[in-house]
């Protein structure tokens, strides 16, 4: 019930980005139940059923991953103060972020079930003049568990990415311990508070280097200061503290570098070594090149599996490096003398580098295929026909629009730096053409790219 109001309370733009969930969960639906009317039609080819299955893994992907970023920008469930109190606490707003996208692609799987229905004429006839009875098996009878399995595929993986993505997790940083030398050693000091006396048993008259006079001193300013039963005044143990040419304080600042540092004393700040460039990128050009090389491979051996797999290195390959070209687009904007201008949109590129890095490898990913694919329509690859096209369409568009959902998720989290950058006098101006130069460095970096990869990929195939 709350993750009903919750959707119904929701603004227009987080209806429309979980609209836009719901019509790639119906597309994704359709392919999946496509690939059950063309098993129906065609049962003696298993083979062939089997790959039109295996094909909608794409959408399916994209899907999931369109419904992911809508998830981590829906603000009704982003965790605020007081909400604990009432019982909202990060575990049950979780909950109701997964139950919120299982609504979402449950109503797309509704759809697609009915349009398929529509489509095979089981509701009002065939439409279409019967153009899509072939396809889709008209005029048999549909096995009602498999189309419930299909249709239940996608909202419960969508449900337990969401879930696992948003799991609660401690904001604090693990504890990383300061390592520091001790009197006794160079293995650190006590783990706990020493208790009175403890120096003392271990032995304070250590040998010392000549000249150096340091245990003297301390003996002489305890000796002045305490005594070991005898008497003795406070002119005696200045007399006795100057004879050795220090004072019992001198003494003391000298011993202190040994002593471990009281246990209220604040450690010194750990320097965040996760704040420099991503390491993924050269694991992902590797990866890239060998997804080339595969496919280079294909043209003259077997080309279906070499392919396959030549395109999941490389897809995989441009998602792993796309966080690292997002952060070295971001050091190109500042190189030279920088004005405010480029310095404010290199800084963005590079802080927003691991959350919309990888969306844009995976935009990249689909445009380099769809460029490849399209460069090969003139030659011996068959034309698209209406799945072909509808998968697409999925892919693309959830492609596109996980993107802009992580644009989106990038400027809340910007929100508090933008609103300290206007309170300290910068120009709204100013930060408008810092995120269009942002926006602009982008493709000129990531287009040459994709087109580079698409033609390296569609030359040994074209052959």
């Amino acid at each position: 019930m709350l993750a009903l109001r919750l959707t119904r309370a929701a603004r227009p733009a987080v209806q429309l980005r979980r609209l836009l969930v719901a019509a790639a969960s119906a597309g994704t639906g359709l392919l999946l139940l496509s690939s059950l009317g063309h098993a129906l039609a065609h049962p003696e080819a298993a083979d062939a059923a089997a790959l039109r299955l295996a094909w909608c893994a794409a959408p399916l992907a994209a899907t999931v991953y369109l419904a992911l970023a809508v998830a981590r920008t829906d603000p009704g469930t982003r965790p605020r103060p007081g909400l604990s109190a009432v019982g909202l606490g990060p575990a049950r707003l979780m909950a109701v972020s997964a139950l919120t996208t299982a609504l979402s692609c449950s109503l797309g799987s509704l759809l697609a079930l009915l349009f398929f229905l529509h489509l095979r004429g089981d509701l009002t006839g065939l439409p279409f003049d019967g153009a899509a009875a072939g396809l889709l098996a008209a005029g048999q009878p549909l096995p009602v568990p498999a189309a419930v399995t299909l249709l239940t595929v996608l909202p419960v993986t969508a449900t337990a990415a969401v879930a696992v993505a948003l799991r609660p997790r401690d904001p604090r940083p693990p504890a990383r311990t300061v390592r520091r030398f001790g009197r006794f050693g160079a293995l650190g000091g006590p783990a706990g508070p020493e208790t009175f006396g403890a120096y003392g048993r271990f032995g304070i008259r250590l040998p010392s280097a000549p000249g150096d006079g340091r245990g003297v001193a301390a003996g002489n300013s305890r000796g002045a200061a305490a005594g070991d039963g005898r008497t003795a005044t406070a002119g005696e143990g200045r007399t006795a503290a100057a004879g050795e040419g220090r004072t019992a304080a001198a003494a003391v600042l000298e011993t202190d570098g040994d002593r471990p540092a009281p246990q209220s004393a604040p450690e010194p700040p750990v320097p965040d070594t996760r704040a420099g460039s991503p390491a993924g990128l050269p694991w992902g050009v590797a990866l890239v090149t060998a997804g080339l090389a595969a496919q280079a491979y294909a043209g003259r051996s077997a080309p279906a599996l070499a392919v396959l797999l030549g395109w999941l290195l490389t897809g995989v390959g441009l998602v792993l490096a796309g966080p690292g070209l997002t952060h070295l687009c971001g050091r190109l904007l500042q190189a030279g003398r920088p004005g405010a201008l480029r310095l404010l949109a290199g800084r963005g590129l590079m802080a927003e580098a691991a959350r919309i890095g990888r969306p844009l490898g995976v935009v990249c990913t689909v445009a380099s295929a769809g460029c490849a694919l399209t460069a090969l329509s003139g030659g011996p690859a068959p034309a698209f026909g209406p799945l072909s096209t509808l998968g697409a369409l999925v892919v693309g568009g959830a492609t596109l629009g996980t993107l802009l959902t992580s644009a989106v998720e990038a400027r809340q989290y910007r929100a508090g730096t933008t609103a300290a950058l206007l309170r300290l006098g910068a120009r709204p101006a100013l930060l408008r053409g810092a995120a269009a130069l942002r926006a602009a460095a982008l493709p000129a970096l990531f287009g040459p790219l994709v087109l580079a990869i698409a033609a390296l990929s569609a030359l040994p195939l074209s052959r």
